[in-house]
């Protein structure tokens, strides 16, 4: 899954594998939804937090 992006994601990377805007994408990782940490003030989202969180919304249906 995912296999043309690096182990470490962008805030646009996961922008464009949810399909979803900037506004939601930052509310996912502030609120701690998908995981993810900061270094030197850019956020770095580790590709197995999109693989768990896509995982858990598959589950939610």
């Amino acid at each position: 899954m995912l296999n043309e992006y690096g182990d470490v994601l962008t805030v646009e990377d996961v922008m464009e594998i949810l399909g979803i805007g900037k506004n939601t994408t930052y509310e996912l990782l502030r609120t701690g939804e998908i995981k993810c940490f900061r270094i030197k003030g850019k956020w770095k989202i580790p590709k197995q937090s999109i693989i768990g969180y896509i995982n858990e919304q598959a589950n939610r249906t």
